[in-house]
This record gives structure tokens, sequence and C-alpha cells, in this order.
């Protein structure tokens, strides 16, 4: 049956399909280095994170979607219907309200936290040391191929040394046993909520994970942006951990120096003043889709 509980914006189908192609040329630019060490097996100990923490699939990222709200005319939207949550809006074709419904709670998970999140001061004090307390006092590492910078008795020494700031609970959850202690607050997931600040580079990371598990009700631009965003955030992340990554082309960010530190936070603050806009249209999408759940 139709679904036409609501008004959506209605694209002919040169301008969508036209946004679809500049899409899908922007996602495989992204994805081209990627799929070719996947085809050689060969890992990349900073890129690899952006394809295995984080769940969307390369086949997933190509394919387009308008957003809830955007309807799509034209004899080629017949394609969208083989897709979960689509169906026909009179003669065009677009996401549901069913569709909507069913991931309401998802939505205001999303909307609660991100909002919290922008609500915070930013702080930038942790100095991505989170790496670090991820190999503290273990003689496991978690990139086995890839050498420390630093003997393991140097890298515990600079733990000891720095406190231990970690806002984010998916990362300090990878602290090894001696480090969870030393962080300034337990973290946990039930306090997510309360606990996550803007100045995060994880947080900023993350916007591109709130983004993609909306799916089909979040426009593909807005996914297209976090994932660049995540990108650069993640090359910092790994820049200023203690693995020795020259071999693969990234310079350290020496944080056991003043200088270090400095240059850390100049660029920690520069990825978390690119992803407030992007956190902001995402907890603003969220919002009104829910007014739209609402409004059913």
């Amino acid at each position: 049956m139709p679904d036409l509980a609501f008004a959506p914006l209605v694209l002919d189908e040169s301008v969508w399909t036209e946004r679809e192609r500049v899409h899908a040329t922007r996602v495989s630019r992204f994805l081209e280095p990627h799929e070719r060490r996947a085809r050689c097996g060969e890992a990349h100990p900073v890129w690899d994170f952006l394809f295995s923490y984080y769940s969307l699939r390369p086949r997933q990222l190509r394919r387009w979607h308008p957003g809830f709200g955007v309807a799509l005319a034209g004899h080629s939207a017949g394609r969208f219907l083989d897709r979960s949550g689509y169906g026909r809006h009179g003669d065009a074709v677009s996401v549901t309200h069913a569709h909507l419904s069913s991931r309401v709670e998802t939505v205001r998970f999303i909307a609660g936290l991100l909002r919290a999140t922008a609500g915070r001061p930013a702080r930038f004090n942790c100095f991505g040391m989170h790496e670090w307390a991820m190999v503290y006092r273990t003689p496991e590492v978690r990139h086995e191929t890839v050498p420390l910078r630093l003997s393991a008795a140097e890298t515990d020494a600079v733990v000891e040394s720095i406190p231990l700031r970690c806002s984010h609970f998916d990362a300090f959850r990878f602290f090894t046993p001696s480090a969870a202690p030393l962080n300034a607050e337990a973290l946990s997931r039930e306090g997510q909520l309360a606990s996550e600040q803007p100045g995060c580079v994880h947080a900023a990371m993350d916007v591109y994970k709130w983004a993609y598990k909306l799916g089909a009700l979040v426009d593909s631009d807005l996914v297209a942006e976090s994932l660049e965003l995540a990108a650069d955030a993640r090359a910092l992340d790994m820049r200023a951990s203690p693995y020795d990554l020259t071999s693969f082309g990234f310079d350290a960010i020496e944080i056991e120096t003043p200088s270090g530190r400095a240059e850390y936070v100049r660029m920690q603050q520069d990825v978390a003043d690119r992803a407030a806009p992007l956190r902001e249209a995402l907890a603003e999408r969220c919002e009104l889709l829910l007014s739209a759940a609402r409004a059913d």
C-alpha cells in the first residue's frame, strides 16, 4: 500500500540520480585504497579500523539514500523498493513511516547522546593517551605487526607521568587492567550519556557511527562527510599513539614531550571544530525524525 501519511519533497529523476552518482564517485575514491589492500590481504593499522570497529561495509557505504522525507520520482526509483525501509508514495518511492516507527528508539537514543555531548565544555587535556593505556604493563599489543616507538619500560613510564583523563567508554574499555584504575574516572556503558564531551577525538569519529546506524533515515551526504572527518581523526589518534607508523607514512606526534602535547591539542581542537556542525546537523535530523514519528 502506498505510504501517503506525509508529504515528502519529491526529487525529479534527473536530480536524484545525479546526487547518487556524485555520492558513488566520492565514496569510491575513499574506498579504493582499502579495497586494493583487501584484495591483496594487506592489513593497515590505521585505516582498517574504519571498516572493522565501524561496521558499515563498503557496499553499504556506496548505497545512496536521500533520507526520510524525500521521495524519488521516475522509473529508476523502483529499484529502491528492494531495499529495507522503502515503499511507494503515490508514483514516487520514499522511506516509509513504518520504517521510521521501527527505529524511533534508536533515533531517540542518538539524539540524546549527541545533545548531551554537545552540551558539555570541550576538554583538551587527554593528549591521546588512550592508546598508551591499552599497552600499559602488558606484553600484548593491539597492533602486533607494528613496533612501539619506545621500549616497554619507557612506554609504561609515559603512562605513569601523564594523567589519564579519558572520557570515552569505547576507548576506556580497552585499557589494560593496570591502566584502568589510573583513569580520572571509571567509565561505563551505562554512564556514557553523562561522560562524553565534544573535545574527544573518539566522540568526533563516532558521529560517523551514529549517522550510518540510522541507515536510510539519514541522507548519505551527512554519512560521507562524517566518514571523512572520522578518517582524519583516526590519523591523529594513531599518530599520537605509542606505535611506530613511519613505514606507513605517518609521522609521530610525540605526546611524551611538551611540544608534542601542544601539537596534539591544536589538532584535537581542529577535529572538534569540524565535528561540531556535523554533530549538530545529525542531532537536528534526529529531532525532526522524532517529530515526524509523533505526527504519524
